[in-house]
């Protein structure tokens, strides 16, 4: 059985992150041969075209560990209708300097949790644009704009009830399309 490296970006700082809360839960959904490693993007400089030649070890760890991935994962929330800058920051860096970027051929999921009524929409269409443009395969479907509502995490931090199977059937094709893609 195959085994598959999953480099997670949650595009929240915040130590209670409804997104980080629902990366670890994703993950407990997962089959047992993918392995989730939620990625440090807090400790990154600010992207600096100027900086491109002498990268910060913070950014080449990035970049080895995006390189080193069989798939990706981002879950993030939406911040002013788009995603958050500390996501794109990181973004910047690993796709940086031109022509050698971390995420060529890769595939990921996008997926995010709001409080908001239309979850993180706008949010994951900007990031799409942007891995379509870095050459990362996105899973269209189905699509998941998350509400954080009462009941959407159980106590022990899973899925509740009434979105498992839902999130269940978004992981399912998830892993079904990393499969299909991984090298």
């Amino acid at each position: 059985m195959s085994q598959y490296a999953i480099a997670v970006f949650v595009g929240s700082l915040r130590r209670d992150s409804f997104n980080r809360k629902l990366a670890t839960a994703l993950a407990r959904l997962a089959p047992a041969e993918f392995h989730f490693h939620q990625l440090e993007i807090g400790d990154l400089p600010l992207y600096n075209q100027d900086d491109d030649a002498h990268q910060a070890q913070q950014v080449l760890r990035l970049k080895a560990e995006v390189k080193s991935a069989d798939g990706l994962l981002f879950v993030t929330p939406e911040y002013n209708r788009s995603m958050p800058g500390v996501l794109k920051n990181a973004i910047d860096h690993a796709s940086r300097p031109y022509g050698h970027s971390a995420f060529a051929g890769k595939a990921a999921g996008v997926i995010g949790i709001s409080v908001g009524a239309i979850g993180t929409a706008l949010a994951q269409q900007h990031l799409r644009t942007t891995l379509a443009y870095l050459d990362v395969a996105t899973l269209g479907q189905p699509e998941a704009f998350l509400h954080a509502k009462e009941g959407f995490f159980d106590d022990d931090g899973n899925i509740g009830a009434a979105s498992r199977e839902f999130v269940q059937g978004w992981m399912d094709k998830y892993a079904a399309f990393i499969r299909a893609h991984a090298g």
